[in-house]
């Protein structure tokens, strides 16, 4: 049976079945209940928040997934800054994980941030989840925490090759993220 599916930008009239379906993905992964919604609500208001980049994916006439971003930088050992991008929460409804939607969603917001001017995105999440739609180590890259570390966690894809030049960065996020 063929799927209609259509991904589009967020409506203000979506909010609440989005945060309902990050909490329904993130609910006790990792924190009891999870935080994952409430991020979703306050990110909006935010002015590092890309509403551009909000997207949710319909199945069928049904929201099942959303993805967001916000601005994030880095900080090279000079002092020099470069604007990128970080997503999540990125949320599908339980019963449809692991079966591409999720991918779909990244790979959309890909084309639409490098028309939007982006050339790179630092994320954190299950390497896993992620080394098949290109992430790749932060180390490889040589970007780390403000202190100095690379979490395993924290990896990073290029939207356009080779647009980072080879020097120390440190990465920082945006202050939406520090309810975390």
């Amino acid at each position: 049976m063929k799927k209609n599916i259509c991904i589009r930008n967020e409506e203000k009239s979506d909010y609440e079945i989005v945060e309902s379906i990050t909490r329904k993905a993130f609910y006790n992964i990792y924190i009891p209940g999870g935080f994952e919604h409430y991020l979703v609500h306050i990110m909006r208001s935010h002015e590092d928040f890309i509403s551009e980049l909000d997207f949710v994916l319909e199945l069928d006439g049904q929201i099942i997934g959303n993805i967001m971003y916000t601005k994030a930088k880095l900080v090279d050992e000079n002092g020099r800054e470069k604007d990128i991008l970080t997503f999540g929460p990125i949320s599908v409804v339980p019963e449809y994980q692991r079966q591409g939607y999720g991918k779909m969603l990244m790979t959309h917001s890909f084309c639409r941030a490098v028309e939007l001017g982006y050339d790179l995105i630092v994320i954190f999440g299950s390497p896993m989840n992620y080394v098949s739609s290109g992430f790749k180590s932060c180390k490889r890259y040589n970007i780390c925490t403000e202190n100095g570390k690379f979490p395993a966690a924290m990896m990073v894809k290029e939207l356009i090759p080779n647009s980072l030049e080879s020097k120390k960065w440190v990465y920082h996020d945006s202050p939406v993220m520090e309810i975390v």
